[in-house]
């Protein structure tokens, strides 16, 4: 059965600058069925989902129901909604928690100032938002968050393959495992957001998962199969893991997109070293070919990829150290060409296959 997913696998579609961008997580918990629109087409009253999008729109802030993984998610349903808020900025991440009986509450929220990353912001923006404001909200101490996409109403591989890795995870003792109703990029299922940090994979497997998290424990991130880190933008994604591949840099907060200059299709990204070292790194949009499909059921198309095509260090560590392989790789040294046969921007793995980057549709 041919699937948007195999479809991408088969082409060799590079995952790195796909990741949604949400600087902020707002998680509501909601057992049961979900449809395509699952904020207005679940067990969640659609008044309050509709009056969710409106809020958070334009403030940096996504909204997501999740749901504990289950064959009966029923099952898991109380009379309180477990709600996190996270944000996934380097050295600002954060979650906080709180259970609700009403999530109309969370219309209280400051949503402009959780976007920007102020906790503050749980406290609500006026004295008049609708809903009142919700109850206790608490630091979350737990494993990171790991939300998986599971929602087949949108595409069937994100439950066909999302729902077996989420279950697998769970008997596997993964405490922090949800399913989470949409965060992008069906043809690379299965793909799951972790945070606080916000990074997002695709095409992974339950031991992939593990060795994420060992890796975010102490503070390090896993690169492989990293669709990029919701914080940024795609340009913003796709800089920050070429500096990442170019300097084997894993610290989890070491790197920032400090800026992104111009706008489709070419930008220049500045990114940040907390050492000190700043890189310009140019993007470029272009088409992906051959078509093919975003999604299961959806015509064929050509989605934009983000193209890394030069970077350049502009400013050394604080110690004096260099960044000669950066440098050596904007002046084109560093990259081989294509093996005979195989047509341009086609990359093997030993070629560094992380430096041509698509985005989602």
């Amino acid at each position: 059965m041919s699937t948007c997913t195999t479809a991408s696998r088969d082409l060799s579609e590079p995952l790195a600058g796909t990741a949604a961008t949400a600087p902020t997580w707002l998680l509501v918990e909601q057992p049961g069925p979900w449809g395509t629109e699952a904020l207005t087409a679940s067990r969640l009253d659609p008044a309050v989902g509709r009056a969710l999008e409106r809020a958070a729109e334009g403030t940096g802030v996504r909204v997501a129901l999740i749901r504990r993984p289950g064959r009966h998610a029923d099952l898991h349903a109380g009379s309180r909604h477990r709600v996190f808020v996270a944000h996934t900025r380097p050295g600002r991440s954060w979650i906080r928690t709180t259970a609700l009986a009403d999530p109309g509450e969370l219309l209280g929220l400051d949503f402009a100032a959780l976007g920007a990353g102020d906790a503050g912001g749980l406290s609500g923006a006026a004295d008049d938002a609708p809903g009142g404001l919700p109850g206790e909200w608490e630091e979350y101490t737990g494993d990171p968050l790991v939300l998986v996409c599971t929602n087949g109403k949108r595409d069937r591989c994100c439950a066909l393959l999302g729902r077996p890795l989420a279950a697998e995870l769970t008997a596997a003792g993964v405490e922090g495992t949800w399913e989470i109703t949409h965060i992008g990029g069906h043809r690379f299922s299965p793909t799951l957001v972790v945070l606080p940090h916000g990074y997002a994979y695709g095409r992974v497997t339950a031991q992939d998962v593990k060795d994420t998290l060992a890796a975010l424990r102490e503070n390090r991130v896993a690169t492989e199969g990293c669709r990029g880190r919701s914080a940024w933008e795609r340009p913003g994604q796709a800089a920050e893991l070429a500096v990442r591949e170019l300097t084997s840099e894993d610290g989890a907060d070491a790197l920032t997109v400090v800026r992104t200059e111009s706008a489709a299709p070419a930008w220049s990204v500045t990114v940040a070293h907390t050492d000190g070292r700043v890189w310009r790194v140019s993007v470029a949009q272009t088409a992906a070919a051959p078509p093919r499909q975003q999604s299961c059921g959806s015509p064929l198309g050509s989605p934009a990829r983000m193209d890394v095509v030069g970077i350049r260090a502009v400013r050394p560590a604080r110690d004096g150290r260099t960044v000669t392989a950066a440098r050596r790789w904007a002046t084109g040294c560093g990259r081989p060409p294509p093996p005979h046969g195989q047509p341009p921007g086609v990359l093997g793995r030993a070629q560094r296959p992380a430096l041509r980057y698509p985005s989602l549709p």
